[in-house]
C-alpha cells in the first residue's frame, strides 16, 4: 500500500492554475488634472516608441486608488497642483503602503523653486521634471527610473529564488509560511504542508555524476510548479528536499495532490529516449489543525516526522501526520 489513512476526511483538492508569464511590459501611472497635459505625455510616450501600459488619474486620490487597484504599477508621473489631493499629499498617502514604496514617482511641476523641489524628495518623488516637459528629457528620466525599478525588482527576485531549480529558496518560504499559518490561525482555516524528499539521491548522483543530479532537480522543479494555485507556494527546502504550502486545503486533499505528485515522478522519464533516467520521491504530510500545533514550526515537524516514516516504510510512498 502506498497510502496510509487513519480516517476519512471531506476532500478539498487544489484546483489547477496556469503559471503566469514574468515577461510584461512596465506600467506607468500618469497623475495629471489636465486632461490635456495626459494626452501630450501619452503622445510624447508614444513617438519615442516606449511601449507601455498607461493608466490614468485627474488628482491624487483617484491616483491612489488606481495603485490599489492594479498594484503593478513601475512609474508614476505625478503633477505637483492638482485640485483635491495634491503632489505631495499623493506621495504621503503612497508612504502608508509598504508595498509602494519601491514604486518610483517623477513630479511635474511648472514651478522651478528649489524649496518645492526639496519637499517632494523628501516626500519619496525620485525625480522632477519642469513643465511645459522637452520630449527628450522626459522619456530621459523615465527610461532612467525605469531602469533602476528593473534592477530593483531583479535583485529582490535573486534574494528569494534558488539558483539551480527557479524555485523559491528556503528563506522566502518560511516567510510565508509564517504568514499563511498566522493567518490560518486567526481564520481557523486549513493549511496544509508537503515535505517531498527525492529517494536515494546521493546514489543517484554517485551513478550519474553531479551534473545529472543537478538536471534531475531543476526537471522536477518544473514538475512541482505545475497544477498549482496562484496561492499555492513551492521551495525548494535544500540539497533534494521542497516545500509545498496549500492554504485553504485539509489532509485529505492535501493526501490526493501528494499521491499525484508522487505518482507523475515514478511514471516521468527524466532523461531521453536514448538514456533514460528515473526516480521516486518519499513525500511527509502535515495539516493544521488536525494535530496539535502552536506555531509553524510544528507544522514542519510534524511533515518531517511523515517524511521520516515514509522513508522508513520503503520509500516511493506518503504518509500523513495524524
Amino acid at each position: 500500500m502506498k497510502l496510509r489513512i487513519v480516517k476519512p476526511l471531506k476532500i478539498t483538492e487544489p484546483r489547477a492554475s496556469s503559471m503566469m508569464s514574468l515577461t510584461k511590459k512596465p506600467s506607468l501611472l500618469i497623475v495629471e488634472d489636465s486632461p490635456a497635459a495626459r494626452s501630450q505625455i501619452k503622445e510624447i510616450i508614444k513617438r519615442f516608441s516606449l511601449f507601455a501600459t498607461i493608466y490614468e488619474a485627474a488628482n491624487g486620490a483617484e491616483g491612489f486608488k488606481v495603485l490599489l487597484d492594479k498594484r503593478e504599477i513601475d512609474l508614476i508621473l505625478c503633477d505637483v497642483v492638482m485640485p483635491k489631493i495634491d503632489g505631495f499629499k499623493f506621495l504621503s498617502m503612497k508612504k502608508t503602503k509598504p508595498e509602494f514604496n519601491e514604486i518610483p514617482v517623477i513630479m511635474l511641476t511648472g514651478k522651478e523653486e528649489v524649496k518645492d523641489r526639496i519637499k517632494g524628495l523628501e516626500g519619496g518623488a525620485s525625480d522632477y521634471v519642469i513643465k511645459p516637459c522637452d520630449p527628450g528629457e522626459l522619456i530621459a528620466r523615465i527610461k532612467v527610473q525605469l531602469k533602476i525599478k528593473s534592477l530593483e525588482d531583479k535583485l529582490k527576485r535573486l534574494a528569494i529564488t534558488d539558483d539551480l531549480t527557479k524555485l523559491h529558496n528556503r528563506r522566502y518560504f518560511f516567510d510565508v509560511l509564517e504568514k499563511e499559518f498566522d493567518r490560518a490561525r486567526r481564520y481557523n482555516a486549513k493549511l496544509s504542508y508537503l515535505m517531498i524528499d527525492i529517494d536515494h539521491f546521493k546514489r543517484f548522483n554517485d551513478t550519474y555524476g553531479h551534473q545529472i543530479g543537478d538536471k534531475l532537480l531543476a526537471r522536477l522543479a518544473l514538475l512541482l510548479k505545475k497544477g498549482l494555485r496562484k496561492h499555492d507556494t513551492v521551495a525548494r527546502y535544500g540539497g533534494e528536499e521542497f516545500a509545498l504550502l496549500l492554504p485553504e486545503t485539509n489532509l485529505n486533499g492535501a493526501a490526493i495532490v501528494a499521491q499525484r505528485y508522487r505518482k507523475q515522478v515514478e511514471e516521468k522519464n527524466f532523461g531521453s529516449s536514448r538514456k533514460p533516467l528515473r526516480t521516486t520521491i518519499s513525500i511527509g504530510v502535515s495539516c493544521y489543525p488536525e494535530a496539535v500545533m502552536e506555531n509553524a514550526e510544528d507544522l514542519v515537524r510534524h511533515a518531517d516526522e511523515a517524511l521520516y516514516r515514509a522513508k522508513q516504510g520503503g520509500r516511493n510512498r506518503m504518509e500523513l501526520a495524524i
